[in-house]
């Protein structure tokens, strides 16, 4: 996701982890002594809860104002630095402790020193004045409310009920099987749409439906995303169609163990997130499936209409996921905020949640994330919160985000911001 994001999360880490090392027995212990270190840490601190207080308002405000954007940006790099100052000295501090239980001692250089403390200090001071001239102030990430006991959900799983998409999955299907009449080995249908309309969701809808398991031999799922690698599809979709581990580092080995596995088989096979436009490419992958099997069928799923022209067998077969109707994403939203309440046991809540439906546009994602955010708190003031929350206007484009993705991380504990921050490392799709 957004770096603004993965800032924000890496910032109210630092926080507390800064307080966690000024606070430890070591460290205590070795400032007894050094009151002119002592006295420099314990201001740092207060500067540090200055800066963290406003940290939730500043951090909802840098989407709209480039001014709070940068000093989050200052806080950030000085954090950086105040970071390694509080290693060298939570370093310093155990190493005279394991010292003085050794009854050992060593003449070594302190690895800081006074001047660079207050020089850290100063700077920090100049950041804490400038938030009060950007008027950030305290305010509350959240709220207490009704708490309902949430389902444990993973992607593994299809979802218990997909909303709005039969119609959608009836087309995909004579789509595919309008080809058998032309007797084609091969056939492939793009499912195009903006992120967040639920082709995922309607693939996977395609890909548990009783038709497919009744019809097909075979069945393989491969998450493709920005980077097109050819070995790496085809070791997925061997170990799909196997259900082994494969550990082939020959991609001509490779092809040659898919074509066996292929042979006189019929696949279903969903390549999910392609972002590629080279034909070639392509046309290479294809060539792999062009021996043997007797019937393959593959779902791609796509934001891109380039995409979706160079892959598509007949060039009338695209299918462009819509919006879901107002009455289908009351439904969606009602699922997920409520759980298995009815909505109607809240009627303080029912036109407020309609009216934050309305600025879902239609999108199962955003409706899915905004109603799971609000299913911990059922606080009608809350809700309110929610829906004049600025963000909702704010272009996807300026910041790549999705509102409600932005609202549901503006709303979460700092620990989770902060386990946020973490997950935001691996690669998408990473087990």
């Amino acid at each position: 996701m957004a770096g603004a994001l993965v800032g924000g999360a890496f910032l109210s880490s630092f926080l507390q982890v800064a307080f966690d090392r000024l606070a430890s027995p070591e460290v205590l212990d070795y400032l007894k002594g050094k009151k002119p270190v002592d006295r420099l840490l314990r201001k740092l601190k207060m500067e540090l809860i200055s800066a963290r207080v406003v940290l939730n308002d500043a951090e909802e405000k840098q989407y709209t104002n480039p001014d709070v954007k940068e000093w989050l940006d200052e806080l950030k790099d000085a954090a950086y630095d105040a970071d390694d100052i509080l290693d060298r000295i939570a370093f310093e501090a155990l190493r005279c402790k394991l010292e003085a239980e050794s009854q050992t001692g060593t003449n070594k250089v302190c690895p800081f020193s006074t001047s660079e403390l207050q020089e850290m200090l100063d700077r920090f001071k100049d950041i804490t004045e400038n938030m009060n001239v950007l008027g950030l102030k305290e305010v509350a990430g959240g709220g207490g409310g009704v708490a309902l006991p949430s389902s444990r959900l993973t992607t593994s799983c299809p979802e218990k009920r997909v909303y709005g998409r039969d119609e959608d999955k009836e087309v995909i299907f004579k789509m595919l099987q309008s080809n058998d009449v032309g007797g084609d080995e091969i056939c492939v249908v793009p499912i195009v749409g903006m992120g967040g309309i639920g082709k995922t969701t309607l693939a996977r809808f395609l890909y548990n439906d009783n038709l497919v398991n009744e019809t097909f031999d075979l069945k393989a799922w491969v998450y493709v995303s920005e980077n097109f690698d050819s070995f790496k599809i085809l070791k997925t979709i061997l170990e799909g169609v196997t259900k082994k581990t494969s550990d082939i580092q020959s991609l001509d080995l490779l092809q040659s163990k898919i074509r066996d596995a292929l042979k006189g088989k019929k696949l279903f096979l969903i390549l999910d997130n392609v972002w590629n436009e080279n034909y070639n490419d392509w046309e290479e992958l294809l060539n792999v499936f062009k021996c043997g099997a007797q019937k393959i069928k593959i779902i791609v799923t796509t934001r891109n209409e380039n995409v979706a022209s160079k892959v598509c067998t007949t060039p009338t077969q695209h299918h462009h996921l819509k919006e879901l109707s107002n009455d289908e994403c009351w439904v969606l939203f009602a699922q997920h905020a409520f759980g298995n309440r009815e909505s109607c046991e809240f009627p303080h809540l029912e036109a407020i949640g309609k009216k934050i439906v309305q600025k879902c546009r239609g999108l199962p994602l955003t409706i899915k994330t905004i109603g799971g955010s609000l299913r911990s708190n059922l606080d009608l003031t809350h809700w309110e919160k929610i829906l004049k929350n600025h963000l909702w206007d704010l272009p996807e484009a300026k910041s790549n985000i999705l509102p409600a993705l932005r609202l549901s991380y503006y709303y979460l504990p700092s620990h989770l911001k902060r386990c946020f921050a973490y997950c935001s490392i691996f690669p998408k799709n990473m087990n």
